[in-house]
């Protein structure tokens, strides 16, 4: 069973790359039609669920809106992967602290039951169940640098300016991510587990000295 993570083309709907000085912001409604799809994925490969995946993508949105008027013009997609990774790792925290409340089951129970959109039902079915469950038993922080790179395709120094860590700490935090999604996935053939590996120069390469996991 072929399971490889394609890598997601680069940015729709316009240059990726803008001039300060001829740029005109985007209308809301194209920014929806043009970006919507692409937040979802993301903030479902982080999360795991439909649920939270929705929720993370409002907030993405809501974050665009106010943030606008204030965007330096640069690459617009990589704007959008640092707050919905950021919020993620925001949402995180929060439950972290909450973790034992009763407000969590309330939430599971939640889930049950909800009628799946169309978009929920396509977005269940882009990864193989085996790999989706691995992703989610990943640490947080080593989900959303293996998604960023080996779904997203976005560069380690891409990676690293998206979350605000060192380059070697990308490295880390993917070779080690990587290393216990074919733990995971050791049930499986060796092509399948093997095939999770984006094919990049130095994608196993250690930690680098200083650099923190």
């Amino acid at each position: 069973m072929d399971v490889a993570l394609a890598p997601a083309s680069r940015v729709e709907g316009g240059p990726e790359v803008a001039d300060a000085e001829t740029w005109t912001p985007p209308s809301w409604d194209e920014i929806v039609r043009e970006h919507s799809a692409r937040v979802y994925r993301l903030a479902y490969r982080l999360t795991g669920n439909a649920h939270d995946a929705e929720d993370l993508t409002q907030d993405v949105f809501v974050r665009v809106f106010r943030s606008l008027s204030s965007y330096t013009p640069g690459t617009f997609e990589g704007w959008l992967h640092r707050i919905t990774t950021n919020l993620f790792l925001d949402s995180v925290r929060r439950k972290q602290r909450i973790r034992f409340d009763a407000l969590a089951d309330d939430a599971a129970e939640r889930l049950h039951g909800r009628e799946p959109t169309p978009e929920r039902v396509v977005a269940d079915r882009m990864l193989d169940a085996d790999i989706q469950r691995a992703l989610e038993a990943l640490p947080p922080d080593f989900r959303a640098a293996v998604v960023l790179c080996d779904i997203e395709g976005l560069s380690y120094e891409e990676i690293a300016a998206t979350l605000g860590i060192k380059l070697g700490t990308v490295r880390s935090r993917i070779h080690r991510g990587r290393a216990q999604l074919r733990a995971a996935l050791d049930h499986r053939a060796p092509d399948d587990a093997s095939a999770l590996e984006a094919e990049q120069p130095g994608a196993d390469a250690p930690r680098e000295h200083g650099d923190p996991a």
